[in-house]
């Protein structure tokens, strides 16, 4: 490793179908002791009751928000690698809206590392999730109130 490694590896916020391995690929690191990877999908209900459409969008500074909540999370954590994607547009259930992955030299380290950057991400970061239930209501849920 070099001294001027970036351990911010994959940063993306994306209309297309998010993919474990590339994310997982990105967190390598032969220093790192443990990595950990979360994996957040559409479920079919939300407060009880059923989910029949979900849509995610984005503001133009999403990208932005994400890498300064991922240069916090590096320094605040003895970070390796980090990755964080998250997807927009029309879901379905069972589909991949969110992954994140942090490499550490230590898994207490990592986890710590990984719930920090998901908790924020869901926090800071202008994405809007759009709700339709199967009795026609809709709910709109962002950065905020998640």
């Amino acid at each position: 490793m070099s001294e001027n490694h970036d351990p911010i590896r994959l940063l993306a916020v994306r209309e297309t179908p998010l993919s474990l391995d590339e994310v997982h690929a990105a967190v390598g690191d032969d220093a790192a002791g443990g990595t950990t990877l979360f994996v957040g999908t559409v479920r079919d209900h939300d407060g009880g009751k059923p989910v029949a459409a979900l849509e995610y969008s984005a503001h133009p500074t999403a990208p932005r928000e994400l890498r300064r909540i991922a240069e916090k999370v590096c320094a605040d954590f003895p970070v390796r690698a980090l990755a964080a994607v998250h997807r927009t547009g029309r879901l379905e259930i069972g589909d991949v809206a969110v992954i994140v992955a942090v490499s550490c030299p230590h898994r207490g380290e990592a986890f710590a590392a990984s719930r920090r950057l998901i908790d924020d991400l869901k926090h800071e970061v202008p994405i809007w999730k759009h709700q339709v239930f199967a009795d026609g209501e809709e709910e709109w849920v962002g950065a905020g109130s998640c």
